[in-house]
This record gives structure tokens, sequence and C-alpha cells, in this order.
């Protein structure tokens, strides 16, 4: 893996679990503003929407730079969409970062397998 698609999936990694944050936020917030006078959701619209817009732009580049099958780049997109998927796409990328180095080193190393 070259370093802008190691780059590219931790941008992607890093985003995701405040997007999924501000998107729980989000649903916190148009709760209470339908029971109580409290209204955020303007303001935690507005976060969550420019982390969602964050997501999907480092979405695309790393489904381009890391090559990802249709299925592992829908999987991803899907996961932003969900309110807790945010937490799972960021496990699944650094699962994938770790594996990612450990076969770089193995390369690196001349190691057989």
């Amino acid at each position: 893996m070259d370093i802008k698609t190691a780059t590219a999936l931790r941008r992607l990694r890093l985003v995701s679990a405040p997007e999924a944050v501000s998107f729980l936020l989000l649903l916190v917030c148009s709760v209470l503003k339908r029971t109580t006078d409290f209204n955020a959701v303007p303001v935690m619209g507005a976060v969550h929407g420019f982390l969602f817009v964050l997501y999907v732009v480092f979405w695309a580049d790393a489904w381009n730079r890391a090559r990802w099958s249709a299925r592992t780049g829908i999987l991803y997109f899907v996961l932003s969409v969900l309110p807790t998927g945010g937490f799972f796409a960021e496990r699944r990328l650094k699962r994938e970062a770790e594996d990612a180095v450990v076969a770089s080193r193995v390369v690196a190393e001349g190691v057989k397998a």
C-alpha cells in the first residue's frame, strides 16, 4: 500500500467516528425539539451535514485509491447512513490499515509467510 492510499484510508477513518457521533446528537436534538423548547437542530444539522460531506468525499477518494470491490465500497457508504455505522466503519478501516502495515513489512523484510 502506498502512502497516498494509507492517507486516504486514515482520513476516512478519522472522520467516520465524529460523523457517527454528530448523527446521534442530531437524532437527540430532533427528539428534544419535539418534546421541549430546546432547538439545536439547525446547528447540529449543519455540523452533521459538513461531516457527512467530508465522509463522502474521503470515502470516494479511499475507494478510488484502495481499489475496493463494489461490495466493500458500498458497505462503507451504507455504514455512513446508519446511526452507529460510522463506529463500525472506523473499526473495519483500522483493521484494514493494520493488515496492510503487516503485509508491507513482510514484503519489505522478504519474509515468506
